[in-house]
């Protein structure tokens, strides 16, 4: 998967989670946890885009570390509102695989970001 396609595919995430989010039970708890959702999911695109602007390795790898945590977050909120029973159904099931994906995709990419620049170093 190239650059181009990971950031449309992260961009569709966060369209997918506004679009779930607003089946959120219009309570205390839908509010709060849809506003943490949105905001995660939201970063993960915004700060996964901003990686082509890193001025170096080191800034690659804080921004690729920001976006790793920001995809686990938003699983962890897809999870909360599954297991608490506030939505089901295939949309919230495919999110939380993508959300899944996505944390796996920037975890191996953040380890062979810190790789190479081990390997720079040893140069």
């Amino acid at each position: 998967m190239n650059r181009n396609e990971l950031e449309k595919r992260t961009k569709l995430f966060h369209t997918n989670v506004i679009k779930i989010c607003q089946y959120l039970p219009k309570n205390a708890a839908g509010f709060e946890i849809g506003k943490q959702l949105i905001r995660s999911a939201g970063s993960v695109g915004s700060n996964y885009r901003a990686t082509k602007r890193a001025k170096s390795d080191g800034d690659f790898i804080y921004k690729i570390e920001v976006v790793l945590e920001e995809s686990d977050e938003s699983l962890y909120w897809l999870e909360v509102i599954k297991e608490s029973e506030l939505l089901r159904g295939q949309l919230l099931d495919e999110l939380i695989i993508e959300a899944n994906e996505l944390t796996a995709i920037f975890a191996a990419t953040d380890k062979t970001a810190k790789a190479n620049r081990e390997k720079d170093k040893k140069k």
